[in-house]
């Protein structure tokens, strides 16, 4: 099959048309013929060169290119480093596949906004610099930061709007969180789209990079093979689709405040086996990689999200490539532990698995707010409840357009990769909830919003089950769902606490064990602190007097977010109204 059309396409070289239409149709089994090979990374340079010669075809077929144009929306908050690399791999992207073409020294279907919410000035000057420097580079790249954003504010009814743009005093107006930035960003981008021109959002997240993390027998690799800008530029053109959303390859998206179970397993897997080898010998931590990560294996209660039965442990695959013994290796893994509680779950990372994306599409019922795509009608699906600030905040919103949408909604296999650190250290760039002062990471903001966004989340999917937006709800019911979902949340997190306690004695028993060799050899004196670094930073956040725990037990807290909660839900139906309102007027400014 595959080598008859590429005869056709030798036979067709005079018909610009039929060349087009066959280019299109021996892509994605091409696509499929390397990636039976094992030697993917090798021939996606070949891959890569089809779609250059493809827009070739195009540019010289018509003057009109009526595909669409991609606005890339990147919320940021006082990373630059991360979004130094989400801009670099946009670029690359741009040149591997050249969507839409290079015209006049720009990509010109491609148009990234960097949606600031930095509090550190050196970091606001950093991005405005970027927006500068990859704009000289081809790659059109706008500003907009806390002046343009306040601007596109200033007339707008702030009071109808609190619960989506929250309320922030003109001089601390950073740091308002994720959800009210995109929201803002909405406003933004209904002015930059152009009613004659196809057009597509894409929300992205700073710490995230257009390639995937494929896995091989002896590593994993990061590589651009995937075409983003086509696949969905023909699934929107040729499907009822509005919104769609990938997933995330890489580091897990969600917080260590529901990972540590998960990770204490694998950590003690990992000592046990580590203490009956011998610390000089040749490094046995490199054994075919066979255990890829399932969907949500990360998370200490998969059954949640209808993940059924308790994961395996995973083995820690060794990532030095110079020669090196299980000392050095040992050494290596201590140096990487505290990354965990900046989201990073070593031993669980998520490698993509190839399906086409055409054949990838089901029906969706989260959105993963860092890799979502919709068209501008869509503008009307705010991100709810932003201005508690809880997580979850995807997940919630894709329950009520599911309601809404239903086959519209979809999922695609086209993920992005994820990195919750950057590359030039073991720690991340800012991320709201968590604080460290030496050696001390405290996770208590960050618990208690993934705590109250699992309630905000499940309270939802109940409501929603019950006809919830479209049909009206008591005050007094949706309270009491609220209500028995703190309850019900709070036991299943007590439970989860008392693992981690549990593994978490264990692992210092091992660590401690004065006959494991570690503990008399000098030079694993830092690997040995490290451990206990991470051992007393697990029992500060998960341990059984931890405050993060007492903060979702208090009858004060929960009070107070029940009441939050509850007003927010039942406010909701006029958020809607607000917006919608807002949506039109903003449109003919």
């Amino acid at each position: 099959m595959l080598n008859a059309l590429l005869i056709q396409l030798n036979e067709l070289s005079d018909d610009t048309d039929k060349l087009i239409e066959l280019y299109n149709h021996a892509i994605p089994l091409i696509e499929q013929n390397i990636w039976q090979d094992s030697a993917i990374e090798e021939k996606a340079s070949e891959y890569q060169q089809l779609f250059h010669e493809l827009e070739s075809l195009i540019k010289t077929n018509s003057s009109t290119d009526f595909r669409h144009k991609f606005i890339i929306a990147i919320p940021v908050a006082d990373r630059p480093q991360h979004l130094n690399a989400c801009l670099e791999s946009i670029l690359n992207l741009c040149q591997h596949y050249n969507y839409g073409g290079f015209h006049n020294e720009t990509y010109t279907k491609i148009h990234v906004l960097i949606s600031d919410d930095s509090q550190q000035t050196k970091n606001i000057n950093e991005n405005k610099k970027m927006a500068i420097d990859y704009t000289s580079k081809g790659l059109t790249v706008e500003y907009f930061g806390q002046h343009q954003q306040k601007k596109i504010l200033a007339n707008l009814d702030k009071e109808r709007l609190i619960n989506i743009i929250g309320n922030h005093d003109n001089n601390h107006f950073h740091h308002k969180g994720a959800s009210i930035t995109r929201n803002i960003t909405y406003l933004k981008l209904q002015q930059l789209h152009k009613k004659n021109e196809p057009t597509l959002f894409y929300f992205i997240d700073s710490d995230q990079e257009f390639q995937i993390n494929i896995q091989t027998p002896e590593t994993d690799k990061n590589i651009y093979a995937i075409n983003y800008f086509y696949y969905l530029d023909k699934l929107f053109s040729n499907r009822n689709i509005s919104l769609l959303t990938g997933k995330v390859v890489g580091d897990p998206p969600v917080s260590p405040a529901v990972m540590a179970s998960t990770f204490l397993d694998d950590l003690i897997i990992f000592v046990q086996r580590m203490a009956k080898l011998e610390p000089e010998k040749y490094c046995e931590f490199h054994n075919p990689i066979n255990n890829i990560s399932k969907d949500a294996a990360y998370h200490d209660m998969a059954d949640l999200f209808g993940f059924k039965g308790k994961p395996e442990a995973y083995e820690y695959h060794c990532t030095l490539d110079k020669p090196h013994n299980h000392s050095h290796c040992f050494n290596d893994f201590a140096n990487k532990l505290n990354q965990f509680f900046y989201g990073v779950h070593t031993t669980r990372k998520s490698t993509y698995i190839h399906q086409n994306a055409f054949k990838s599409i089901s029906p969706a019922r989260t959105i993963y707010t860092g890799n979502y795509i919709f068209k501008p009608k869509n503008l009307k699906y705010f991100i709810p409840f932003a201005s508690l600030k809880l997580r979850m905040a995807g997940p919630t919103l894709g329950r009520i357009i599911q309601a809404e949408l239903g086959d519209e909604f979809v999922s695609a296999n086209l993920p992005m990769l994820h990195k919750r650190t950057v590359d030039t250290g073991k720690i991340a760039e800012f991320r709201p909830g968590v604080a460290q002062q030496d050696a001390l990471i405290d996770l208590h903001g960050e618990f208690k919003r993934q705590f109250f966004g699992d309630v905000m989340l499940f309270s939802m999917i109940q409501l929603t089950e019950k006809g919830f937006p479209k049909e009206t709800l008591s005050f007094a019911y949706i309270e009491n769902i609220v209500r028995e979902t703190i309850v019900s949340f709070q036991k299943k997190y007590a439970l989860n606490q008392n693992e981690i306690v549990l593994k978490n004695s264990q692992l210092k028993t091992l660590i401690n064990n004065p006959e494991n060799w570690w503990n008399k050899k000098p030079t694993s004196s830092f690997a040995k602190l490290e451990f206990v670094y991470f051992i007393n930073n697990i029992t500060f956040n998960f341990g059984k007097n931890a405050k993060n725990y007492k903060t979702i037990h208090s009858k004060e807290s929960t009070a107070s977010y029940q009441q939050k909660i509850t007003r927010s839900i039942m406010e909701y139906r006029n958020d809607v109204k607000h917006w919608e309102n807002t949506l039109s007027s903003n449109s003919s400014l």
